[in-house]
Formats: C-alpha cells, sequence, structure tokens
C-alpha cells in the first residue's frame, strides 16, 4: 500500500479529507452565492446570463468545476462511511462537540442533515445544471453574441410555490450543517486555538446564518417578483 493509500484508509486520514473538501466546499457556497445573487437585478437576468456563460465556457473555471464534483463526492462517501462507523461504534467519536446546543444537536444529526442536502443537490442538478446542458435552453442575443436564457430557467422553478419551499427547506439544513461543520473541520485540521478559537466560531456561525438565508432569499424575492 502507497501512503496515500494508508492515509485515506486510516480512521485520521478520512477525517481529515472530510474537512479538507468541506472547507473547499465552503468556498464554493461562497463563490457560487456571489453569482446567484444577480438574479435579484433588475435587468432582465443579464448579469446572471452573462456570469453563468463566463463559468459553463472557461477552461479554468471547468476545471476547477469538475474538481468541485469529485471533491462532493469524496465528502458525501466518506461522511457515509464514518456515519456508518459511528452507528456500529454505539456513540464512538463524530465531530468534537461545542458547547452550543445547536452545535450538540447538528453533531448528532449531520448523517441526516448531509442526507437532505444531497437529496437537494440532486434535483437542483437535474432541474438546473442537466437543462443547462443537454434540455435545449432558450438563448438571448447580447451584443451580437449567443448566450444561454439561464436565468428565465430558474425564473421557472422559483415560481412553483412547491419548489420555493423546498429549496428554503434545504437551505434551512444547510444552516444546520454548516454550523457545526465549519468549526469541526478547523477543530479536525487542528487550527484551533485558545487566542483565536472564539474568531472561527464567530466566522462559522455567521457564515452557517448568513450564506443559506441570502440563497433562501432568492427563490422568496424571485417568487414573489422583488428585484434590487
Amino acid at each position: 500500500m502507497t501512503w496515500f493509500t494508508k492515509f485515506v484508509s486510516s480512521s485520521l486520514g478520512r477525517k481529515l479529507l472530510m474537512a479538507l473538501t468541506g472547507i473547499f466546499l465552503v468556498l464554493f457556497l461562497a463563490v457560487h452565492l456571489a453569482g446567484n445573487l444577480q438574479l435579484l437585478k433588475n435587468d432582465n437576468g443579464h448579469a446572471f446570463n452573462v456570469y453563468a456563460e463566463f463559468m459553463s465556457t472557461n477552461t479554468i473555471i471547468q476545471l476547477v468545476s469538475k474538481g468541485n464534483f469529485a471533491f462532493i463526492l469524496l465528502h458525501v462517501f466518506i461522511a457515509l462511511f464514518l456515519t456508518i462507523k459511528n452507528r456500529q461504534a454505539r456513540g464512538g467519536e463524530r465531530y468534537a462537540v461545542t458547547s452550543s446546543k445547536s452545535s450538540i444537536w447538528a453533531s448528532r444529526n449531520m448523517g441526516i442533515l448531509g442526507t437532505l442536502i444531497l437529496i437537494f443537490l440532486v434535483v437542483h442538478l437535474k432541474d438546473f445544471w442537466a437543462q443547462m446542458h443537454y434540455g435545449g435552453v432558450a438563448t438571448v442575443n447580447y451584443d451580437g453574441k449567443e448566450v444561454r436564457d439561464l436565468a428565465a430557467l430558474v425564473g421557472e422553478w422559483f415560481d412553483k410555490g412547491w419548489y420555493v419551499g423546498l429549496y428554503v427547506f434545504c437551505m434551512g439544513a444547510l444552516a444546520f450543517h454548516l454550523w457545526h461543520g465549519f468549526e469541526s473541520a478547523f477543530q479536525t485540521l487542528g487550527l484551533n486555538h485558545l487566542k483565536y478559537n472564539a474568531v472561527i466560531s464567530f466566522v462559522g456561525r455567521a457564515f452557517a446564518i448568513v450564506v443559506p438565508v441570502l440563497f433562501a432569499l432568492i427563490p422568496i424575492a424571485m417568487y414573489f417578483d422583488l428585484k434590487l
């Protein structure tokens, strides 16, 4: 066995990979949110369509995107493996638990929260990513260039009340997942310290609240036709 195989097969290695992929996905969420917020501009989807076209055609971005899919799958598989191991151990070590009641609840239900997020991700990819690549999305012309009208596609789905409700519910699951997972990742990587634990905790909890809330506000605003 190579050192990497030994590392991945060890309990510590799996937890470190879980933490590293989790931090990468946190960064992805921040970038994804910045792009999605352009849906709220009162420009008939122009800013979002230009952004989406760039993200879907730029070679470097596409390589990062493929890496992101790999990290998501790795994160999911490791999470499932650790969840099974934890159940077999009957309360064995999971994520480090903090004094926060929310963190305690989230740490005990990371498997359920992760499953909800995974289901949402599959639905999200089917309705947007698959449609974008294989669904024959209509185009609009910007300065002589044909661009896929993905803002209209998003608008079609966010015009359905049940879909908006599902989206908001899953963002709630994401919030709890991040509430515990953010701090846990830093603890697993050994980056926690008495001098700045409070800062990590504050940033993690702020991120866990602000990012899912902003994600949830997008479909709500579009459903009620609210624009910036």
